[in-house]
């Protein structure tokens, strides 16, 4: 397993499932540095599939040095696992999307580890267990999490659902101005929500910013230009349904 570099007293910005949403990932960047920089970035996955810009989206992230562990759609575009259970929208999206990124952003995702530790993080997409399968959406899955592995917070992805689930207290999710989870408490399992995709009946970009100096992770939602993703993806030929479900937040 890798370890990524880490230095004291930075804002860390928390994305997950960009799938290939431009607009969405550049108002989180802007939302994010409204008051103060962000001197690095961690992907939990899914940088893209579903939407209309995967090269963007991939230069974005190259251009702010971001860490990336792979996602489910970024393994099927790199062709490392089977598009046998995805649904057919998600199928045809990521067909759709090998033809539109160079050979060196396949190799590039092709080479993204599934796990990562970063500090007291364990990153992955999914679950300690199913890294690109998976899913965290319960407290008793949290707790499996927690039983899978030493870390004493594992940060995820993969549902698009954001939350944070904290060992002894159950699961929480943000209200209309985000949430504060503070570390070292109890153990904690937080997906910073889908930036390109939400699916928790809130169509705004979600993400989380980690600060190492206070310890605490907050969650925020982006608004962004919706329509100019789905002109763009209606442009592209991508299907209708994952068009006009962008707007609704599921």
């Amino acid at each position: 397993m890798l370890r990524a570099l880490y230095n004291p007293f930075m804002r860390t910005l928390l994305l997950s499932d960009i799938h290939s949403n431009i607009e969405a990932l550049k108002a989180v960047f802007a939302d994010a540095e409204r008051e103060e920089p962000v001197e690095r970035v961690l992907s939990l996955g899914d940088i893209v599939g579903y939407g209309p810009a995967p090269m963007a989206c991939l230069e974005a992230l190259w251009d702010r040095h971001a860490v990336s562990i792979q996602g489910n759609h970024d393994a099927a575009v790199a062709g490392t696992i089977s598009m046998a259970d995805f649904n057919v929208y998600a199928a045809e999206a990521a067909c759709w999307t090998t033809q539109r990124i160079s050979s060196d952003a396949a190799e590039y995702l092709r080479g993204l580890p599934d796990k990562l530790v970063d500090d007291s993080f364990l990153l992955v997409h999914g679950s300690p267990t199913g890294p690109l399968s998976n899913y965290i959406t319960s407290y008793g899955q949290a707790a499996e999490a927690w039983e899978q592995t030493n870390s004493s917070d594992i940060l995820v992805g993969h549902s698009h659902y954001q939350f944070a689930a904290e060992a002894g207290r159950g699961v929480e999710k943000p209200g209309p101005y985000g949430l504060t989870v503070p570390l070292g408490h109890a153990r904690l399992v937080v997906n910073p929500g889908s930036v390109g995709q939400p699916r928790d009946n809130d169509s705004r970009a979600a993400y989380a910013i980690y600060n190492d100096e206070t310890r605490v992770i907050t969650m925020h939602r982006a608004w962004y230009d919706i329509s100019a993703t789905q002109r763009a993806m209606a442009e592209g030929g991508l299907p209708e349904a994952l068009i006009s479900r962008l707007a609704l937040g599921r």
